[in-house]
């Protein structure tokens, strides 16, 4: 994965709001116009990695799907449309082998269902799609991928104070914040890896970047500095973690897991669905 192809907050954010700002005029539902814009981005990644790369401006194509998808909503009114969602949850192919060389080197040790669970947790693919391949039911699948990425974050995570976390998650905002690559990489371990989660639902990496240096040239692109976007330390998941805030939106969460005095792992929550609850907190820490 190229972390050359990462988006900032703010870019990703205003294409989607353009694209909902087209449906919803051209079809008058808010809730039809959501629909049609999360099957744009299932198309967007239904693409070719060579087809998605001669693509010059992405926000342009998915305008003009959305619009595609809206007139053909007009046509067919008042007849069925789940047909119109099918063949479109899986994520491109490469995401799924880039998935299996993760977990076959980064997870040996866990069972062929362990495993499966943790993509499926890590990469945001379908939950039908892995649960077919494994042959295991959803909500199983779901209990799995809590577990494994409970025993991996134990795994990653040796011995570390929630003291040293905490000094660890505010460093890592402080370099991200002033945009200083040297000192986020130098709090990075060499091999570290970074999860993107978008759900399909934003432009956002598909696969996990590698390496301290790209994991931090990521995180800043995807962080970049605006007038509109902020990040502040954050209680996730029991640990000191980071909230980005595009205006008053929660845009993106992300948990660390540190090992000794650095992080070893970095999970980026961006998918609009799962971060509803996070936007319906009555109050924010702003410190």
């Amino acid at each position: 994965m190229d972390q050359s192809d990462a988006v900032p907050i703010d870019e990703l954010w205003e294409e989607r709001r353009f694209l909902l700002d087209v449906a919803h005029w051209m079809l008058g539902d808010l809730g039809a116009a959501e629909s049609v814009v999360d099957e744009a981005y299932h198309r967007w990644y239904g693409l070719s990695d060579a087809a998605r790369g001669q693509v010059g401006v992405p926000r342009s194509w998915l305008a003009k799907t959305v619009g595609g998808i809206c007139l053909d909503c007009l046509a067919r009114a008042g007849r069925d449309t789940a047909g119109h969602e099918e063949g479109h949850g899986a994520q491109p192919s490469a995401v799924e082998e880039e998935a299996d060389r993760v977990v076959l080197n980064a997870l040996e040790s866990l069972s062929t269902a362990e495993r499966a669970a943790f993509v499926f947790r890590a990469f945001g693919m379908a939950p039908a799609t892995v649960a077919g391949i494994v042959g295991r039911p959803e909500p199983e699948l779901a209990e799995l991928a809590a577990r494994t990425r409970q025993w991996l974050c134990l795994r990653r995570t040796r011995a570390t104070t929630p003291q040293q976390h905490d000094a660890v998650a505010h460093a890592v905002r402080r370099a991200c914040v002033t945009e200083d690559g040297e000192l986020l990489t130098s709090l990075l371990c060499p091999d570290a890896t970074a999860f993107f989660d978008g759900g399909g639902k934003v432009r956002a990496l598909t696969g996990p970047v590698h390496g301290c240096r790209p994991v931090a040239d990521s995180l800043l692109t995807l962080l970049a500095r605006s007038p509109h976007t902020t990040l502040t330390p954050h209680s996730v998941n029991g640990r000191t973690g980071l909230v980005a805030h595009y205006d008053r939106q929660v845009a993106a969460v992300i948990s660390l897991d540190v090992s000794d005095d650095r992080v070893a792992q970095v999970w980026v929550m961006l998918n609009p669905d799962k971060l509803r609850s996070w936007n319906h907190r009555p109050t924010w820490d702003q410190g």
